[in-house]
């Protein structure tokens, strides 16, 4: 009597795939953010170490270490003190910022999509680029006293140029060809700005509004410098007149922080309103 052995029962055991050996694709995905974010604040951990190593070391007691700059903080914290003074720069940083990248908005558009307005605004638009904010400071003054108006108006000065310019500059720099074909399908004008131009401008406008984001806190920095009885500039001429260095680079840190978080913020609606670019990211 013969046993016949079917393909199954001879068949020999099999080695565990590649498939059934990869981790669960959230928990790789998980992993990937960890790196990337481990990548990216690599760069800051190295300065703070390299700070409070020199602090102690080689740069004098004129440097606090980022220890004492902590503790600085925490004091003004305990008191309540910190955040009065932080609510009031950032509501002024947020309108004056809304305000200046609203109109550098507008014109940059204005001027790339008709001749005409470049014809009218450029030349005006280049003249006032170049006049430095702490110019504008004694004239500001005289015209909006020395309260929140004087600070908010020197802040919308500050992010028109760079979102006009880099406005114009996408605008101007969406491929011809692109344009030509959509006018041969009889798009209307809005469709053509809305399905060709704009897409084709986003990166550049991106990049002028990081621009305008980072200035718009340099020119925070100089409005409060000028008789303020409360924000980050006050806190930093109050400790300049009492020595308190500590303080005095708290107050850096809170600007280099808030810059940076302004600028995560822009690279989040990039990753949003450009998935679809293939351009080259490094290796």
């Amino acid at each position: 009597m013969t046993l016949q052995l079917t393909r199954a029962d001879t068949a020999a055991p099999t080695e565990p795939t590649e498939l059934d050996t990869a981790p669960p694709p959230q928990r790789s995905a998980r992993a990937g953010r960890l790196v990337k974010l481990a990548r990216q604040s690599s760069g800051l951990v190295l300065v703070v170490i390299l700070w409070q190593l020199g602090a102690r070391s080689w740069l004098g007691i004129t440097t606090p270490a980022p220890t004492e700059v902590l503790d600085a903080g925490w004091e003004l914290i305990r008191t309540g003190e910190l955040w009065r003074h932080l609510e009031a720069s950032t509501r002024r940083v947020a309108v004056g910022l809304s305000i200046g990248i609203a109109i550098g908005l507008v014109l940059g558009a204005a001027a790339g999509l008709f001749r005409i307005a470049e014809d009218l605004v450029n030349a005006p638009i280049q003249a006032l680029r170049m006049m430095p904010a702490l110019a504008l400071v004694p004239v500001f003054i005289i015209w909006f006293g020395i309260g929140d108006n004087f600070k908010i108006a020197l802040i919308i000065v500050a992010p028109i140029f760079p979102i006009y310019l880099n406005v114009l500059a996408g605008i101007r720099g969406v491929d011809r060809r692109l344009v030509e074909a959509a006018q041969s399908l009889w798009l209307s004008r809005v469709a053509l700005v809305r399905k060709i131009i704009l897409p084709g401008a986003l990166p550049q406008i991106f990049v002028g509004l990081r621009q305008a984001l980072g200035i718009g806190w340099l020119a925070l920095v100089v409005a409060e410098m000028q008789t303020t009885p409360v924000g980050l500039g006050f806190l930093m001429n109050d400790a300049k007149e009492f020595l308190r260095t500590d303080q005095i680079f708290l107050v850096l840190v809170i600007y280099a922080v808030l810059g940076l978080l302004t600028d995560v913020f822009v690279r989040v609606l990039e990753s949003r309103f450009l998935s679809w670019r293939t351009g080259f990211e490094g290796q």
